[in-house]
Parts: structure tokens; sequence; C-alpha cells
């Protein structure tokens, strides 16, 4: 079985996606109501913009959404999912390439979703922290040995897991986890805990956004961020959508639960190479590809 993925925050690079609005014309039309539906050319960020402008989290969301999705859409027969997935803000790419929402509709909501998760930052300066070569639950315990905000994140494959909270609480866990035999703990350049309890004000503003949005049944299942599982429900999507701004990851457990379920080839579609790594670190037997330019 044939399963897409779609990539995250920080595998946004300048000139991404050029080369779609050059060569189709479905794409540049898409590119141009990108424009008018956001308020401001993303495309001249995307394609000549600095990489500070990139980094901003209201411009890299919907870039990288835009660069999925309209790569997606300019695949042809290439592109015919039997399942799909995305990490993090890859997730509504995912929707929207398998039907479940309209495009317009994933551009709107990423973009609330990028201007809330900002506001929530600002709120309440925090980070991130990848931690490298410990099991899950050492991370875990000593998370919730810490008395701070901190948290696990993001599962990435088997001996990476992010976590997530205020500097302070960061801070505290690199130090234990380096003790406890980490081989690294590095902080992440990002603006702030996402994944976290601090997100919870960007929750709240996201869940009535969310809740207005049609959303249909897609064309194969969706393995959700939330519980790793595959989704095809409307309504229990929208919950999960919900819920994946405070909540973790499960990118590991997706990555397995889709390949017991018959996922023979993951190609991931998007910038960067970043999920056909995390694959290939849960299951080195898998194939992988990547659709990153019009092919």
């Amino acid at each position: 079985m044939k399963a897409f993925v779609f990539p995250g925050q920080g595998a946004q690079f300048v000139g991404m996606g050029k080369d779609l609005y050059e060569k189709s014309e479905e794409a540049k039309a898409l590119f141009e109501k990108a424009n008018e539906i956001l308020g401001f050319r993303i495309t001249d960020l995307m394609f000549e913009g600095s990489d500070e402008d990139l980094k901003q989290t209201k411009v890299t969301q919907p870039a990288i959404f835009l660069h999925s999705v309209l790569l997606a859409k300019t695949m042809g027969d290439a592109f015919k999912p039997e399942m799909v997935a995305g990490h993090s803000l890859g997730e509504f790419s995912a929707l929207v390439a398998a039907g479940a929402m309209s495009f317009e509709d994933g551009l709107k909501l990423v973009s609330q979703r990028a201007l809330a998760m900002q506001k929530a930052c600002e709120a309440e300066p925090s980070t991130m922290a990848a931690i490298v070569g410990l099991e899950d639950a050492i991370v875990e315990e000593v998370c919730e040995s810490i008395d701070e905000v901190v948290v696990a994140a993001n599962y990435n494959c088997p001996g990476q897991l992010v976590i997530s909270g205020s500097f302070a609480g960061i801070d505290k866990a690199c130090e234990l986890l380096t003790e406890k035999g980490a081989k690294r703990a590095i902080k992440l350049p990002v603006g702030g805990a996402f994944h976290s309890p601090l997100m919870e004000p960007a929750r709240e503003e996201l869940a009535a956004a969310i809740q207005a949005t049609e959303i249909s049944n897609p064309v194969c299942p969706v393995y959700q961020n939330v519980s790793a599982q595959p989704f095809t429900e409307p309504a229990q999507i929208k919950e999960n959508l919900v819920a994946q701004l405070t909540a973790p990851v499960r990118w590991t457990q997706t990555v397995q639960n889709m390949i017991a379920d018959g996922a023979t080839s993951f190609t991931e579609v998007g910038p960067g190479k970043v999920l056909q790594g995390l694959v290939k670190k849960v299951d080195r037997s898998m194939q992988v590809a990547g659709v990153s330019a019009l092919q």
C-alpha cells in the first residue's frame, strides 16, 4: 500500500514552490488565490525572501502547506494515496490532499493556527529541545519530575524525542537528561513550546474555527498525530485537530501503525527530506521517496 506523508515546520527553504509557480498554470492560480486569502504576497517571501522571513510562524506554516498541497495537486495520477499522515502542521496538508477539506478552508485554518500559535508564544516565551539517544520512558519520567511546564512533544523516531516547555523547564530537563545518558540535548531554534499546555490559548482560539469548517470523508484513512490511529469520520477528525495543538505528535507510532496496516512505501510530499529519514529510522526496510519539485 502507498502511504503519502506531509512535512511540518522546519522544512522550509528560500525558493520553495517557485518551479511549481512557473511550470503549472493550476499551481500559479492557487498561489495567487493564496496571496489574496492571506492578505500579503506569501509567494514573494517563499521565492525570494530571506531565511528570517520564512522562519516567522505566520509565514512558515502557510508556506509549507502551500508547497505540499500544490505538489500533490500537480502530481496527477502519481498521487493515489491509500493512507496519509502529516507531521504537526502537515496534518492539514494531508487532509486537504486527501479531499477532506477544501484548499481555501485548509489555508485559512493554517493561517489562523499560525497566528494563534505566534500569539501564544509571545504571551508566554518558551522553547523546545531535541533529546537524542534515550528511551521515551526515561524522557517522560524526567519531564514529569520537574516543577515547571515541560512535556514530551514530538515522538519522531526511536531514540529521538522533542520536549517542549518553559525556558527554565527545558534547561533543567536538558541537564537531567544529559546526566541520564542522552547522547545530545539540543535546544531548537523555534518560537515557542509547541504541542504543550502552553499552547492552550491557541487551542481555544482555533477550536471554534475548526468546528465551523466543513470537513468531509477523505479518500483514504488519515492517521492523526494525537493517537496515531486512522480516521475517516469528519467529527472525529475535527476533534483530533483541535487536540493536536496541546498534545504530542506521535510520529513514531503513526509510522509503525501505517506499516502494520499494510504500508509498503512512503512518499514525502513537500519541502525537505525529514520524514523520509524518520520513516527509515522506524523501519530500515521501508521504501521511501520524496516529491519536492514538479517532476
